[in-house]
């Protein structure tokens, strides 16, 4: 199928939904549309011969495009830019020490805990799951993504400081668990070159080498804008800052998803206060925020037409739906230990950890990257786990996370 059939199916769809969940379940949009798109796919799937090639067509669109390559090389790179893009820079410092803590510790003992709960899982239900295959599930479902939430939490009146944490700590767990994620796949296909020393050396080129690098490109970007005031050239400059800033990311072997978060914060900051014109603030917002809006109903399309290329079986059912309270056992002492340990220090909202707790949604990057492990058992198993997981989160904790902020 040709590039511009598949982008035209996939717009055409979007809307579709969009206009559907507007005029009749009027539910955050990016919760709505995924949930039109996973009960349409789950009713052609139904219908078996019924219906009439419908199944085998959208089957073929799924299987055509490159989940991974399109998110985690693609659209992924403009979300995080948009997203950071709106972080108020001062804002963020004055949470700094939470958000470094939930980004970093809180995702890798996420990522430990969900390994240490798969693993014995998987043994009691008898699937041969390595302890590396284990600790990868931990890292797929390691990272939060604020999309769907963000506007519920708004609706509700959660604190301003509470939707930073959320905001802010998405933004940079995604590419710690990212980086997570290649170092564990590394190891997993070289157990004999897995060493602590060889871990802790990719971590820091990965992870370190993308701020420094984001900060470069940022800067770059930066003196371009405040050299000119043309508001068509300076959105330009931006989207050549998120595609090819992440492509050479890609290029250099560095964290594209940290690289582009600095160099969003950047010009999200700085640059919007010294390098551009009032006129320029608007546009670029108003351009960022519709990329943004876009391609996250893409997105959550995309997710609910996945069930379709899933190879199903009951016991990677049933290990999904045990593994469903792992997750939110780990995210609860992942975000308490946080806590307590910088509670003697300062202020938290009230009900902090069960708001960051349930409001830690698990998004397309993490379907993504299950998508891009090797073929084979461990695949079928974390991959399945991973879209059980995900759709959960979405569907449920992001339809009752409103309730619980307004019962705090």
């Amino acid at each position: 199928m040709k590039f511009f059939d598949i982008l035209s199916i996939l717009i055409t769809v979007s809307a579709v939904f969009s206009y559907l969940n507007h005029r009749f379940l009027r539910v955050p949009t990016t919760i709505g549309v995924m949930a039109i798109s996973l009960l349409g796919s789950l009713a052609v799937v139904a219908a078996g011969p019924l219906s009439l090639g419908l199944r085998q067509e959208a089957l073929r669109l799924v299987q055509s495009i490159d989940f991974d390559d399109t998110l985690l090389h693609g659209m992924l790179s403009f979300l995080l830019f948009a997203g950071a893009l709106h972080i108020d820079l001062e804002k963020l410092a004055r949470q700094k020490r939470i958000i470094t803590f939930l980004a970093t510790v809180g995702t890798v003992l996420a990522t430990l805990l969900n390994g240490l709960g798969t693993w014995f899982v998987t043994r009691w239900l008898g699937l041969p799951l390595p302890f590396l295959g284990c600790l990868l599930f931990g890292t797929l479902i390691a990272p939060t993504d604020p999309i769907a939430v963000l506007g519920i939490l708004r609706k509700a009146g959660v604190p301003e400081s509470l939707e930073t944490k959320i905001c802010g700590e998405s933004l940079f767990n995604d590419g710690v668990a990212v980086v997570l994620f290649t170092i564990l796949l590394e190891m997993n296909r070289d157990p004999g070159g897995a060493t602590a020393a060889a871990a802790l050396s990719l971590f820091a080129r990965e992870a370190l080498g993308g701020i420094v690098y984001g900060l470069v490109i940022g800067w770059i970007a930066y003196v371009m804008l405040k050299s000119i005031d043309d508001y068509h050239v300076e959105v330009l400059i931006t989207l050549a800052l998120v595609s090819g800033g992440y492509a050479l990311a890609d290029a250099l072997h560095i964290s594209g998803p940290l690289a582009i978060v600095v160099a969003g914060l950047f010009i999200g900051n700085p640059g919007r206060m010294l390098a551009m014109s009032e006129s320029t603030r608007r546009h670029l917002d108003t351009f960022w925020e519709l990329v943004d809006e876009v391609l996250n109903v893409v997105l959550f399309v995309l997710i609910g037409l996945e069930v379709l290329a899933l190879s199903w079986n009951r016991i990677h059912l049933a290990a999904s739906l045990m593994l469903i309270p792992v997750s939110l056992l780990s995210r609860l002492v992942s975000v308490s230990v946080p806590v307590a340990v910088l509670r003697p220090f300062r202020r938290f909202s009230p009900g902090v950890i069960r708001i960051l707790t349930w409001g830690g949604l698990h998004g397309g990057i993490s379907v993504a990257m299950a998508l891009s492990l090797p073929p084979g058992p461990v695949r079928d198993t974390l991959l399945t786990a991973t879209y059980v997981g995900v759709v959960f989160s979405i569907l449920v904790q992001g339809l009752t996370v409103e309730q619980l902020v307004r019962s705090v």
